[in-house]
């Protein structure tokens, strides 16, 4: 039994040791090897890897792949103007000196951050100065990324990193002169409304006047052409009646009659006093009512 204990106890301190001895190294990752506090080699490729357990040797891992840093905050730039913008920028990066990645930031990203920070700001800062506003915003927009790239390459050189593109998110004024533009901007669109509204309504009555007038001419000409028929046809209705009353005269004498009393007696509330042995109701007596008088008729009285 003590052997069988000791066979498994040593067992277990080999296997203890070796694990402590080998590492693996991702294909994503840096392995820095330490020796007793400083820096022994540098591993970058991928694979199963040795070393002297700790104390003597440790190992620190480092991320190679392309990093990405966005700005802290945001802080106002004066152009060449002297107005005031602000820029949301971005920079690609990655460690190109390991040695000198951990002599200056340790093995923390969070500190290189920290320190770059400030120095993509200043360089942001010497090239927005020396543009207009417009330049920042189109026309030269690309050359200062281009510029603020330049200028970190070299200075990147002492973190041991390495610019891989530097880009602007956003370019905007500030809070007070961002309100004053939209406040102008949208005072010249209510002026640009209220002229095109003062012009709809223009032609909107100038389209009305031109229907009235082409309304009443139309009324006018059909006014005329009812006329125009209505005269045709009273002048036809004419020469029928002349002709029938030129054969039958005194049926013609009669109808007039009939006229005569329609006429007279239109309204229940007319009242007429006359003769009754007057010409008027001649039609109306049984004797000689063929031939009644063409007169006309007296106006009622009320």
């Amino acid at each position: 039994m003590n052997r069988i204990g000791l066979t498994i106890a040593g067992f277990l301190i080999v296997l203890m040791l070796a694990s402590s001895m080998l590492f693996i190294v991702d294909q994503r990752q840096l392995a820095v090897v330490y020796a007793l506090g400083e820096i022994k080699e540098v591993i970058t490729e991928p694979g199963l890897k040795f070393k002297l357990p700790p104390p003597f040797q440790n190992v620190v891992f480092l991320d190679k792949r392309i990093q990405t840093l966005d700005s802290p905050e945001t802080r106002p730039i004066f152009t060449a103007e002297k107005k005031s913008l602000v820029i949301d920028w971005l920079v690609k990066w990655r460690i190109s000196e390991s040695r000198q990645f951990i002599r200056n930031n340790g093995s923390d990203i969070r500190n290189l951050e920290s320190r770059l920070s400030p120095v993509i700001q200043a360089a942001f800062n010497e090239e927005i100065t020396r543009r207009t506003v417009r330049g920042v915003l189109s026309a030269e927009r690309d050359k200062v990324m281009q510029d603020v790239r330049n200028r970190l390459v070299e200075e990147s050189k002492a973190f041991g990193i390495e610019i891989i593109d530097v880009r602007i998110k956003r370019v905007d004024f500030v809070a007070d002169i961002t309100d004053a533009v939209y406040r102008r901007m949208q005072s010249e669109r209510q002026q640009v409304a209220n002229e095109l509204r003062s012009q709809g309504n223009a032609e909107g009555e100038k389209i009305k006047a031109d229907a009235d007038k082409q309304r009443e001419v139309i009324i006018a000409e059909a006014y005329r052409d009812a006329q125009k028929i209505k005269g045709e046809g009273d002048a036809k209705a004419s020469l029928l009646y002349a002709d029938a009353f030129g054969r039958d005269p005194q049926f013609a004498q009669f109808y007039r009659s009939l006229e005569a009393y329609r006429s007279t007696f239109r309204n229940r509330s007319d009242v007429m006093v006359l003769d009754p042995s007057s010409d008027f109701f001649k039609a109306m007596r049984g004797s000689g009512a063929g031939a009644a008088p063409a007169a006309a008729a007296p106006a009622p009285r009320r």
